[in-house]
């Protein structure tokens, strides 16, 4: 098991976000290694997630020569947990990210992000250009942010689509937050092939029910379990502490970003960029970056194979050799 630096507190200070909105002071908890003069390079998480998920990454990337940075984000593990939905808004999550350079005074970095992580990231360069070096996207491309409306062109039931079933406050967490350790036992496992998830879908009342949270005692076990009993423990005490809410609020605010933030996904981007993709994500599928090329005029993209959602954790090995490398050739 990787070892994780101890986090510290950083505290943000008051700000105003790129849309002008107040930024409230934040404390996030925050994981470093590597060297303080190495070149930067943040690490964001994904949901439900931790730092922790990128033990893996920054123990490598120290080890390279570059100073790694993973804090908890706010709403999560040991960050600030602010009560207002409006505060996980993408002005306030990229503010955060921009004012924790500040707090560690570094001039730009090269920011990497998984899953809701990587919506933070590939707004960076949009939002704070003169702070953002590079962007590194696993497995989340970058694309505009999908709206309710048109989710429920596809899902004419709420409860059939988790970023649907989140919107209502108070329901989902309240199912999540009374047995966090179910949650992980069920999702986070490697990769299955797609045949064995067609399968479990055949088998299905309902081939078309996308919202495995709300059935967690149901869901067949598919791929094996990528945390240890002391990972697990990990993850489990976080949120056994935090609960889900935080994390939910982020998907509360899916229209706000679509509305506040159209450019994303559809401006050009000339910086450095990397594309990670995993072949087995069901959620976000390597096809879904096909449209990247034409939108970074500086784009590398590598597939992991066999790979699942959680990939820092599924594939460490592979994903730390190619972001190493990658960075070296153009950060080191």
């Amino acid at each position: 098991m990787s070892s994780l630096p101890e986090a510290r507190p950083i505290e943000l200070s008051a700000g105003t976000s790129v849309l002008g909105s107040e930024l409230e002071p934040i404390t996030l908890a925050v994981h470093e290694a590597g060297p303080v003069g190495g070149p930067a390079v943040v690490l964001c998480h994904g949901f439900p997630e931790l730092a922790y998920s990128w033990r893996h990454q920054l123990e490598a990337l120290a080890e390279a020569g570059f100073r790694a940075i993973a804090p908890d984000m706010r709403g999560y593990g040991q960050s600030d947990r602010p009560e207002a939905v409006e505060a996980y808004a993408l002005d306030h999550l990229m503010g955060d990210m921009a004012r924790l350079l500040d707090a560690l005074e570094i001039e730009r970095a090269v920011f990497a992000g998984h899953d809701w992580g990587g919506f933070v990231v590939w707004g960076m360069p949009i939002a704070y250009p003169d702070r953002t070096a590079g962007v590194i996207g696993v497995n989340t491309p970058y694309s505009p942010f999908p709206r309710t409306s048109v989710l429920r062109q596809l899902f004419a039931d709420d409860e059939k689509l988790y970023i649907l079933w989140f919107q209502r406050p108070g329901i989902a967490e309240a199912i999540l937050d009374r047995d966090p350790r179910l949650l992980f036992e069920k999702l986070m496992r490697g990769g299955a092939a797609p045949e064995q998830t067609l399968a479990e879908r055949a088998g299905s009342e309902d081939a078309m029910d996308a919202n495995p949270f709300r059935r967690l005692g149901e869901l067949p076990e598919l791929g094996v379990p990528l945390l240890s009993a002391a990972e697990l423990g990990v993850y489990v005490s976080a949120y056994e502490e935090s609960g889900f809410r935080g994390g939910i609020n982020w998907y509360r605010n899916i229209d706000r970003n679509a509305d506040t933030f159209p450019q994303i996904g559809v401006q050009q981007l000339e910086l450095p960029c990397l594309m990670v993709t995993a072949e087995w994500d069901a959620a976000l599928p390597p096809s879904a970056a096909q449209g990247m090329p034409a939108l970074c005029t500086d784009l590398e993209t590598k597939m992991i194979e066999a790979c699942g959602h959680w990939t820092q954790q599924d594939k460490p090995d592979e994903l730390n050799a190619i972001l190493v490398d990658w960075l070296k050739r153009r950060f080191a």
